[in-house]
């Protein structure tokens, strides 16, 4: 049997024993958590499922760790990145060394399981994703690839809700179910009355240690209080704040965002960004670790203990202005054809003391900006995860009559 061949019976097995928890679409994929693979002894379906899973899992790890690696390194982008998860879908002992094989976003830049979205982004080369705006609908869904087309796949989707204080964005990994209650549900985006002032929420926290001893600290100080009926968790990961242009002056509008679960740190040389390895749940809502009880940044110390308590800062990168064409102008390296208020660039607003280079502090995190009308290019890179950069492009879509 070819190698080929042997790949497909595979596909044609995983598709075969998951097909009421897999949704293998045209252009998408999708694995449930892990919870949803064990099942109760006495469900029905259950004992099919291990007579399968047996027939898989009792090859030699040797031999299954080659085949998997072979998957790997052949398949680097959708659609055939799907050959990766539908190996991932045989059996618990191939998800497990399937999971071993594939390496993070900032290691391999690529995508390939639904982790993949919270954790940080490739060093060197962006991942270039893109935007489609659906006005009917208030929805917004971020699609992998260079442009749009058939092959793209569907990273996230976002849907915008209205209230009397201000706006939601809700973010789910699927386009048809935003309700929070919902295992799909990954974050929201919030933003005062005037649009000027926006909070992302994470579905689950970056630190998970931090937050779990938080969550046993608030219940024990508390014992005599009910706590609050919460249907999923809500952690503050970041701030984005528009300058007010009440005068009216030119220019583009200018943001800044303070990434509270992302320490400066993270952009020095040997530094790290957290990366979360699996989707947890603790239900409650929590402010970052990241600032004081205030919501104001600590004071820097001499301390590299100090040094990670300090939250990067990005902000706008100063367009010039060109006098032939009359505006102002970035250079989006091709990614971005139509001149729009909502483009952007952003990289890191460091301090004197802080020990990050100069190159660093020149390199663009993310990008966003407009190729067509309801279409635009995100791209992104380290310490930003797929989910805090598209939350940061939905911000810019809200109204906002004060900063323009």
């Amino acid at each position: 049997m070819s190698f080929t061949s042997f790949v497909w019976e595979i596909g044609n097995i995983s598709n075969k024993s998951s097909r009421k928890r897999h949704r293998l679409r045209r252009g998408q994929a999708h694995i449930t958590p892990e919870a949803s693979f064990s099942s109760s002894p006495g469900s029905p379906g259950s004992s099919t499922v291990q007579i399968e899973q047996r027939q898989w899992a009792n090859l030699p790890p040797e031999l299954l760790l080659d085949i998997i690696q072979r998957v790997e390194l052949r398949e680097q982008c959708w659609p055939g990145r799907r050959d990766v998860v539908a190996c991932a879908s045989v059996c618990r002992s191939w998800r497990e060394i399937t999971k071993d094989i594939v390496k993070t976003p900032e290691l391999c830049g690529f995508l390939t399981f639904p982790i993949s979205l919270k954790q940080p982004g490739p060093r060197d080369t962006p991942i270039q994703c893109f935007i489609r705006r659906e006005r009917a609908t208030s929805t917004f869904r971020l699609y992998m690839g260079l442009s749009p087309g058939e092959l793209s796949k569907l990273l996230l989707a976002a849907k915008r809700v209205r209230r009397t204080i201000g706006t939601d964005f809700v973010i789910s990994l699927v386009g048809d179910d935003f309700s929070r209650s919902s295992n799909k549900y990954v974050g929201k985006l919030r933003s005062n009355f005037l649009g000027t002032k926006f909070n992302i929420f994470d579905s689950q926290p970056s630190r998970d240690s931090t937050v779990c001893s938080s969550c046993e600290s608030c219940r024990k100080t508390h014992p005599g209080k009910v706590a609050p009926r919460v249907t999923t968790s809500n952690y503050n990961t970041a701030k984005i704040s528009y300058e007010l242009n009440i005068l009216r002056t030119r220019g583009p509008r200018r943001m800044q965002c303070i990434m509270n679960s992302i320490p400066v740190s993270a952009i020095e040389e040997g530094g790290t960004a957290p990366t979360p390895t699996a989707f947890t749940n603790c239900l409650d809502e929590y402010s970052s670790p990241l600032l004081d009880s205030a919501g104001r940044r600590p004071q820097v110390g001499s301390t590299s203990r100090s040094m990670q308590n300090v939250p990067l800062v990005l902000k706008n990168k100063a367009p010039r202005w060109h006098e032939q064409l009359q505006c102002w102008c970035l250079n989006f390296k091709g990614r971005v054809t139509v001149a729009s208020v909502k483009n952007f660039q952003l990289v890191a607003a460091v301090e004197p003391s802080e020990n990050v280079t100069i190159a660093e502090q020149e390199n663009v995190i993310l990008q966003f900006g407009k190729i067509g009308k309801d279409i635009f290019t995100m791209d992104y890179c380290y310490p930003l995860s797929a989910f805090q950069a598209f939350a940061i492009c939905l911000s810019s879509f809200d109204t906002k009559p004060v900063c323009e």
